[in-house]
């Protein structure tokens, strides 16, 4: 499949990878092949962000991330739906971090050990860039882009579609900006 993707797409999977030795984690997760995504430059992706006023927000969308990390990759349906059963995840992190330190429940820390080894892509990563060639191919383009990723991440599920959507990047708007509307209609800003 590799041997399908453009530079870009490329450039993307290799920018994952610097991201999760950036961060000392031990695989490549959905979260890093966004960062990766957000630092392309002369992209289609990059035009889609600046058009849907991503990279206004990019400090935003990271917080998001963070505090999703923070909660142990967990979504807000999954937060409301244990909620839902009594369970506040809020107190349950601050609990956890008190004895154990912030960000303890983020997965696949070191313990501040140099993470050197390589990083495989977790089921999810995976899936996204599987799922890339799939939207690819439903599209009949020949090749995997960027914008395929991008467009995989969007269709989620997990803590990545959550914090696109809401920071108003869902398959529709991308698709909309990046190739145009379906009746034929150029790609436009919003």
């Amino acid at each position: 499949m590799f041997e399908r993707f453009t530079k870009d797409a490329r450039a993307v999977v290799t920018g994952a990878t610097a991201w999760a030795e950036r961060a000392e984690a031990s695989t490549v997760t959905q979260e890093h092949l966004l960062l990766a995504l957000l630092d392309l430059e002369g992209a289609r992706t990059s035009f889609a962000f600046r058009a849907l006023e991503v990279m206004d927000r990019r400090d935003s969308l990271e917080a998001s991330l963070a505090d999703a990390r923070r909660r142990g990759g967990m979504t807000k349906a999954d937060e409301e739906a244990l909620a839902g059963l009594g369970i506040d995840v809020g107190e349950i992190v601050a609990r956890v971090e008190e004895t154990h330190g912030a960000g303890a429940l983020s997965a696949d820390r070191r313990n501040g050990r140099r993470w050197s080894g390589h990083r495989a892509f977790t089921r999810e990563a995976k899936q996204t860039l599987t799922n890339s060639l799939r939207i690819a191919l439903g599209r009949r383009d020949k090749v995997i882009g960027a914008e395929h990723i991008l467009l995989a991440l969007a269709t989620g599920p997990g803590v990545v579609a959550e914090v696109l959507a809401d920071h108003g990047v869902t398959y529709a708007a991308l698709e909309r900006v990046m190739f145009g509307e379906p009746d034929g209609g150029a790609a436009q800003a919003v």
